[in-house]
């Protein structure tokens, strides 16, 4: 045995390390940026309720919060983005359609299932979800979870009924994003 090898050893250990390293800290990045983006919008929210028109939660933002969603049982609280854009995906739960989240109607909510939408799988019928907006609360029972191929079936928005809706990828534990299931969570609102 030479000199070298012991050396030679210790580089491969190292680069093994830090090859280790820079996959952590790629899975950690996600998460991470989603839990920033929350204080930073729910900063935003609050400026919003203050009044100020078109509130970003960040200067080059191409989005504002919209709305405030509650999980009571679950102690969730999610702000919800204006524009349903991978983008605005990574930072939170996005409102899909495109009328105003204020008005009476559809409102369907979609959500990543590793970080802002994880809890669906935590719910259950009866659940109460609290939607709060700039123009008030409106509370929702959980009626319906349903799984779906998104291939088979499409999600129909009637703005002519009251409903929450919310949706994400599935399954939960996948671990390969962007497949054909998804999670389909349907509210009505309590009277």
């Amino acid at each position: 045995m030479t000199v070298l090898a012991p050396l030679r050893r210790h580089w491969f250990l190292a680069a093994v390390g830090g090859t280790a390293a820079i996959f952590l800290a790629d899975a950690a990045w996600v998460p991470a940026k989603a839990e920033v983006a929350q204080h930073l919008l729910e900063r935003a929210w609050l400026r919003t309720l203050e009044g100020e028109a078109d509130a970003k939660p960040w200067p080059w933002a191409d989005t504002r919060a919209v709305a405030v969603l509650e999980v009571p049982r679950l102690g969730i609280k999610e702000v919800v983005l204006e524009g349903s854009s991978g983008r605005n995906l990574a930072f939170g739960p996005t409102l899909v359609n495109n009328n105003a989240i204020e008005q009476a109607g559809d409102r369907v909510l979609s959500g990543h299932r590793d970080t802002h939408f994880s809890f669906l799988k935590d719910l259950e019928p009866g659940d109460l979800l609290r939607l709060r907006t700039s123009v008030g609360i409106q509370d929702y029972r959980v009626k319906w979870l349903e799984t779906v191929d998104s291939t088979q079936e499409q999600l129909v928005i009637d703005d002519s009924m009251a409903r929450l809706t919310l949706l994400t990828c599935y399954p939960f534990d996948s671990p390969v994003a962007g497949g054909p299931l998804r999670r389909v969570v349907t509210a009505l609102p309590e009277l």
